[in-house]
């Protein structure tokens, strides 16, 4: 009986022993996999952001200071200039959910092939440059527009509407721009959504608000958050858009490091803005995270 138990033991060990060195194997195997993309990663990515954040920390004169972010602290000039980059920012994410939510809810009501048939529509802005897109707009808008045009024809105004070169003008074309990317990621959520659970729940006794609501809506989280979250980030560093429609008069941060690196030649100051930005994307989705809690709605 001593035995039988002692091999008992030893096989359990040995299997023990086994599944430790296949998991070590294991592990080993996908750290050597995955090494390349850790590496060109941080080539690609912490490396700038590292060299960036170096030459913030030296004044004109190449010394070490932080001259650069005291300005950025004391300058209304530049509170001014990161007021109006996260107002356009939070302005074109709120606009995109205002319009992409009801979008996406109604395709998923389509059939398939309708639906696959309007989604091109929406993928259609991607095939076009942003340049072409934003200058389009600018054709549009002006105040000898087709917009402008059409609605003095019509008596609706007296008076052409100042829709371009400020601040109005810069969040149309950027809504235009952004929307695409809160509705792909929105869209796939919804598509997946089992609607059977919507039936049962007005089966159940609730009304088809109250399902929408209670069962719907709090499924679509994840892919509304991903959407919001992309649409945010993006639109913080958008440059070409703003400095056509905006006319000179809407001077988001993009625009700020341009042309301080261009007019001023002082990469120490335009490095600040930069990471003083990063830093600010940064918290912005912590907060977001603690509020909303992303990371449980992303693990359902």
């Amino acid at each position: 009986m001593s035995s039988a138990e002692d091999n008992t033991r030893a096989r359990s060990l040995q299997n023990a022993s086994t599944l430790k060195s296949e998991e070590y194997r294991e592990r080993m195997t996908l750290f050597g996999l995955s090494l390349p993309a850790v590496l060109a990663i941080l080539i690609v990515v912490f490396l700038p952001i590292f060299w960036l954040s170096s030459l913030s920390f030296y004044n004109a004169a190449g010394a070490l200071s932080m001259e650069n972010y005291e300005r950025i602290f004391k300058s209304a000039l530049y509170r001014r200039t990161f007021v109006v980059t996260f107002q356009i920012s939070i302005s074109v994410t709120v606009i995109c959910v205002l319009l992409g939510y009801p979008l996406c809810y109604w395709l998923t009501k389509l059939s398939d092939r309708t639906a696959a048939i309007l989604m091109v529509f929406v993928l259609v802005p991607f095939w076009t440059s942003v340049l072409v897109r934003t200058y389009a707009w600018l054709v549009l808008l002006q105040r000898n527009g087709i917009i402008n045009s059409t609605l003095m024809s019509f008596g609706i105004i007296e008076e052409p509407l100042q829709l371009a070169h400020n601040l109005t003008g810069s969040i149309i074309g950027m809504v235009h721009i952004m929307l695409p990317f809160l509705i792909l990621p929105l869209y796939a959520t919804m598509r997946n959504i089992d609607t059977d659970l919507i039936r049962a729940a007005i089966g159940l006794g609730s009304s088809p608000r109250g399902a929408f609501w209670r069962v719907f809506f709090p499924m679509s989280l994840p892919g509304l958050f991903a959407g919001i979250v992309l649409v945010f980030i993006l639109s913080l560093g958008f440059y070409v858009t703003p400095a056509l429609l905006g006319g000179g008069r809407v001077q988001m941060l993009a625009q700020r490091i341009e042309s301080t690196i261009t007019v001023y030649s002082n990469w120490g100051a335009a490095s600040a803005l930069g990471v003083v930005l990063l830093l600010l994307a940064l918290v912005m989705i912590w907060l977001m995270n603690r509020v909303f809690g992303l990371d449980k709605l992303f693990m359902r």
